[in-house]
């Protein structure tokens, strides 16, 4: 058999390019990539695992030779696999295959310098990063991780791709259920396989220059400055604790990548519909402390604004108008009011306020259930599906009096001296729209001092919440711990972004009266659904602050994670693995530490302790069956 060659001056070269959107869609980037590779290959396969819009094929084939739509199956392997049985014979055409998916962004650099260098080179089969090999107990596997080229982008040449072992390989790979099967079963195995069959490779930009396990997560900017031509999508989105233990900020890598001239308007939609929104915020630092001097706004390219407040307590309708007129430019006032004597009280107020640059509407909701929620998403469902306004401004009258005077002072404090407290602040808010075509919403990040919503900001909404995202066609992943939502339901935000919730017709009666406004409600879910709709739509939210309360809030929670990370050992990471691996914590019984024991150090003698507890009620009997179940399970 002769030995590996180099990549022919005059060489063809096919794509194998794999796609997955739960939606069927084809988002922007993948076109700019396909495009990117265009002039460096003679094919270029688009294989789409799943569902296909016809205009997204039509996308499609315009920067794609072929497109093969297929069952989603196998994961993004099987689409390679699919891709490579459609190439059938003719694969002996080609010099060189590349098999890669859509798990990155780019070009970010140039290809040509990365074709030019491995074209050169006498491989059989080469990938642009690798990993290395990590022994069985530092692996996550609990198994040795064999040095690999990492699989989304993989490519071979003839000498390799025309053998007996290519097919083998192929024609025995079986069908991976999940993520974790692609990597154990492919990602990993495949290098060693085709080295120990005699098939040389190599890789564009080696771990062994970089400082982590994982360089094309963990070092992308410095792939970046090497000439990498691409970004992983993951360091975008991979679950914060980790980025964080790496001193990994995906809020630098795309201002890097945006200084190489890549549009962050590649990166972000495709973020916000397929990442949790919480994951994506934290991760890209997407929280503006902004300053009281206005420093960004555009007075030649002013936005439609309109100023949406639901008022109850007419005495603090000054205060309304006070922070509606510290806007930058020209507004309307829309005040909604659960009755006609309000509204009259209201009208004389906004009559002896009148100024100029600023029109005023009163409207009289027939019922006050639902509160400010069903006052904007009925009673003002026309501002939001309309095409009056480029932004609206949504803000109640908030006291919270049953959480305490101080408490409700702070909340309401926390939420309108953060999105309007004065006007060169709320001029830099109008001028964060006015920069990104793609910020859906702004609003003042969850509330903690005063409230307990850490770890539990879903309280009892979640189940409905997932009901109802549903119904409305939203199908964004949520957060996991809490969700990323305006708690307080005050903010800014493009009318687009807003109209997966107005296009139902909600009705007042699904909201229940007074003893509905509560966790589980109606009005609850709603007040965390705008952002994943939002989302859904491809748009993305970022958080304010002012300076002021930046600091106090930095400060509680800094003492805060302190305290709580005391008594446990490692990291910040390791404590964090340790308690979601342990779980839920009870009430600190002797049952509820057996079955952390259980879940941490026997996890499958876990479900046979539920079974013998859920047997018995009584605490005495609770307590003889944990006697029993210990001397049973003792090693």
């Amino acid at each position: 058999m002769p030995g590996p060659g180099r990549f022919p001056e005059s060489g063809s070269r096919a794509v194998v390019y794999v796609i997955y959107d739960r939606r069927g869609r084809v988002d922007d980037f993948v076109l700019h990539a396909l495009s990117g590779l265009r002039e460096h290959a003679d094919r270029i396969i688009a294989v789409v695992n799943g569902v296909l819009l016809e205009d997204a094929r039509a996308r499609l084939e315009a920067v794609a030779d072929d497109v093969l739509q297929r069952e989603n199956t196998g994961m993004d392997i099987w689409g390679q696999k699919a891709g490579l049985e459609f190439l059938g014979d003719d694969i002996a055409r080609y010099d060189e295959v590349i098999l890669t998916n859509d798990t990155w962004f780019g070009p970010v650099r140039p290809f040509a310098p990365v074709f030019a260098d491995m074209d050169a080179s006498e491989v059989d089969f080469w990938g642009l990063t690798d990993h290395p090999r990590v022994e069985q107990n530092s692996s996550w596997t609990g198994e040795v991780i064999p040095y690999h080229l990492q699989s989304f982008w993989i490519a071979v040449r003839r000498r390799m791709f025309t053998s007996d072992v290519w097919r083998d390989y192929w024609r025995s790979l079986p069908v991976l259920e999940d993520w974790t099967e692609a990597v154990t079963l492919h990602e990993v195995t495949f290098t060693e396989r085709f080295s120990s069959a005699g098939y040389t490779h190599r890789v564009a930009f080696g771990h062994e220059r970089y400082d982590t396990e994982n360089p094309s997560i963990f070092n992308a900017e410095q792939l970046l400055d090497d000439g990498c031509p691409i970004v992983k999508r993951k360091p975008f989105f991979f679950w914060p604790v980790t980025m964080d233990h790496e001193a990994s900020i995906g809020k630098w890598l795309i201002e890097k990548v945006e200084s190489f001239g890549y549009s962050r308007d590649l990166i972000l939609p495709n973020l916000a519909r397929n990442s949790p929104p919480r994951d994506v915020t934290t991760d890209l630092g997407m929280l503006d402390i902004l300053s009281d001097v206005d420093v960004s706004y555009d007075p030649s390219n002013p936005l439609r604004v309109v100023l949406v407040a639901h008022i109850f307590y007419v005495d603090m309708t000054d205060e309304i108008l006070d922070r509606g007129d510290l806007l930058p430019c020209d507004y309307d006032l829309v005040v909604t009011t659960p009755d006609a004597h309000r509204a009259r009280e209201i009208e004389g107020i906004l009559h002896t306020r009148r100024r100029p640059g600023r029109r005023t509407e009163v409207r009289v909701l027939p019922s006050n259930d639902g509160r400010d929620q069903s006052a904007f998403l009925i009673a003002c469902r026309d501002l939001i599906l309309g095409d009056a306004y480029d932004v609206i401004v949504k803000v109640h009258t908030k006291r919270t009096p049953q959480q305490g005077y101080a408490v409700g002072q702070h909340f309401k404090g926390q939420q309108l001296d953060n999105l309007l407290p004065t006007a060169g602040y709320a001029a830099n808010l109008i001028g964060l729209f006015q920069r990104e075509e793609g910020l859906g919403l702004t609003y003042p990040p969850m509330i903690h001092i005063g409230h307990g919503t850490l770890g539990h900001a879903w309280w009892g909404n979640r189940p409905r919440f997932e009901h109802v995202a549903a119904q409305l066609g939203i199908a964004v992943p949520v957060d996991t711990v809490s969700p990323l939502a305006p708690f307080g339901s005050m903010y800014a935000a493009r009318p687009e972004a807003l109209r997966l919730l107005a296009e139902r017709e909600w009705r007042y009666e699904e909201f229940g009266g007074k003893d509905a406004y509560k966790d589980g409600g109606l009005a609850h879910v709603l007040e965390r659904l705008p952002s994943y709709a939002a989302a859904e739509r491809g748009f993305h939210t970022r958080t304010v602050l002012t300076a002021e309360y930046a600091a106090l809030s930095h400060t509680s929670l800094e003492f805060k994670v302190d305290e709580m990370a005391a008594t446990l050992p490692g990291s910040l990471r390791d404590k964090t693995l340790f308690l979601h691996r342990a779980g839920w914590i009870g009430t600190g019984r002797a049952v509820d530490f057996l079955e952390m024991y259980l879940r941490f150090n026997k996890p499958h003698q876990l479900a046979r302790w539920q079974s013998v507890r859920g047997a018995v009620a009584r605490p005495r009997r609770v307590v003889n069956a944990v006697r029993r179940f210990l001397g049973t399970t003792r090693t």
